[in-house]
């Protein structure tokens, strides 16, 4: 298709009011036509209106209706695969086999939303049938069902241009929960963002919503992030990025007449605790897993491991002294844009300048713009625990390895440290006593678990939690990823002796969209 350059709001190609954008290309710093316009208040106000217009009709759509949306959009994206990952890979450096899976995760969050809407648990119906004849006093009919919050305001993501962009995760949650989306776009992949509003936007129309369920804004990202928290129309906000910018969508949502919630995914290091019976075992490997764990996408994900945790002692050093060979044969890879870059030299930087901190290894500069060579540092367990600045994000390819003592150490240091969206165990059958008496102190730390494997790589699915206490999120009661990150756009409402003609459908006696239903308690199957 033939990039516009313009907003796309309700269906309709909207250009900005004067100031522009331009995608550059990370790798060389070249500029990607075309020239995008920024939008102002004016054209946000049009796109919340839209939105709230639209949510008066898509809240009561079918099952089937709002899924084949969904549906649609997703066969909408996969037509045009081949041109998005094109763009995408000039306007982020990342390679083509990444973005081909990407937008293979993001057509299938889409799809899985679908079944959600189809399977219909997500409306949540309890029903206490009356009770005239109870006594002392009789029990009136009450029904309950979860219902859409309304137009939800979505930011597009600097480091997943399509599983946490335009028709990413949050998204697709709120569309299958019932609410329309207007989506921030992240000004350094507007091409792809404008691709795959295309293919939403038509998908709206192949499927008969209003066309206001879905709009997109090219705008700065201050102002018109600012603009949509406060928006009275808006009434929930999805965010994954920086803290800073995390928490001031918070303050903005929360200082308005009406607060609303803000679902912020924002920092997260992501340990790695290495008990000692793991070292027993393949060291290669784990110091080979390590490394594609922090480089992958130029340690660029939320998931990346900043800190690994490793026993002292002579077995501790054979996985070290394996770090640092694999590490130094690594070269850099090109990351997203000039700024992330240039904060990641910062946060290098400040690192290595900490007492007790020691450069371990570094491994080779990338052969393009922007691809520093990858960095561990080491330092003690002693020295961690007495210095925040050790375990603050670094985004990109750097980690920093903890030497301790003995397991006994480790439940104070994971009780001493800041949410994260992930933690990990790397163990055998003779840590288990250890891992038992760090598990309760792992559960308060992270949304998830993990024993063995590395935490890069987020499974879309029923089960996964893609979130955590803060920092790693605003809210740590919610995931942004898989099935259950639609409870985060619904509330409940209650019904008390409704007739059954008045009653909304998931409630009526029929049960005419055949939903699992919990009965005086009891769930009944459709």
């Amino acid at each position: 298709m033939t990039l516009t350059g313009h907003s796309l709001i309700a269906g309709e190609s909207v250009p900005g009011t004067g100031r522009t954008t331009q995608a550059i290309n990370p790798a060389t710093g070249e500029r990607i036509d075309p020239v995008f316009t920024l939008v102002g208040t004016a054209e946000v106000e049009r796109a919340t209106r839209a939105a709230e217009e639209a949510f008066r009709t898509y809240r009561e759509t079918s099952p089937d209706v709002r899924a084949g949306f969904l549906e649609a959009a997703a066969d909408r994206i996969d037509a045009v695969r081949d041109e998005l990952v094109a763009r995408a890979m000039l306007e982020t450096g990342l390679p083509e086999a990444r973005l081909t899976g990407e937008v293979g995760r993001t057509t299938n969050q889409l799809r899985l939303f679908a079944g959600v809407v189809r399977q219909g648990d997500f409306h949540g119906v309890r029903i206490d049938p009356a009770q005239p004849e109870r006594t002392p006093m009789p029990r009136a009919d009450l029904r309950q069902r979860k219902v859409p919050l309304g137009p939800v305001a979505v930011f597009g993501a600097s480091n997943f241009p399509l599983a946490f962009s335009a028709a990413g995760g949050d998204t697709a949650s709120a569309l299958a929960a019932g609410c329309p989306v207007v989506v921030k776009a992240h000004n350094a992949h507007p091409g792809t963002g404008e691709i795959v509003a295309t293919a939403v936007s038509r998908a709206a129309a192949d499927a008969g919503v209003h066309p206001g369920v879905f709009s997109l804004l090219y705008g700065p990202g201050a102002e018109v992030g600012q603009q949509l928290a406060k928006d009275p129309r808006i009434t929930a906000v999805g965010f994954t990025g920086s803290r800073g910018a995390g928490l001031a969508l918070v303050e903005a949502a929360a200082s308005r007449p009406v607060p609303i919630p803000v679902y912020a995914e924002m920092s997260s290091v992501n340990p790695v605790f290495v008990l000692p019976g793991a070292l027993a075992g393949d060291v290669e490997a784990l110091a080979q897993g390590f490394l594609g764990s922090v480089t992958g996408s130029s340690g660029q994900l939320c998931t990346s491991p900043g800190l690994l945790f490793v026993p002292t002692g002579d077995a501790g050093d054979v996985l070290v002294d394996a770090v640092r060979a694999a590490f130094s044969a690594a070269a850099g890879q090109t990351m997203l844009t000039p700024g992330i870059h240039d904060a990641w030299q910062e946060g290098v930087a400040a690192l290595g300048s900490q007492s007790g901190v020691s450069e371990l290894v570094t491994g080779e500069t990338g052969g393009t713009q922007n691809a520093p060579a990858p960095v561990v540092f080491e330092t003690t367990a002693q020295d961690f625990a007495s210095n925040d600045v050790l375990s603050h994000e670094i985004f990109g390819a750097a980690s920093l390895i903890v030497r301790y003592g003995s397991p006994d150490e480790l439940p104070a240091i994971a009780a001493g440290m800041e949410g994260q969206l992930t933690v990990t165990l790397q163990l055998t059958d003779s840590d288990h006593d250890a891992a038992r008496a760090l598990i309760p102190d792992l559960e308060r730390l992270a949304g998830r678990i993990l024993v063995g494997g590395w935490p890069t790589g987020v499974e879309v699915g029923h089960a996964v939690v893609h979130g955590g206490p803060f920092p790693a999120t605003s809210d740590s009661r919610t995931t942004s990823v898989g099935s259950l990150a639609i409870e985060r756009f619904q509330r409940p409402v209650s019904y008390q002796s409704f007739p059954d003609a008045l009653l909304p459908e998931p409630l009526r006696e029929s049960n005419p969209w055949n939903l699992n239903r919990r009965i005086d308690g009891v769930v009944k199957e459709a």
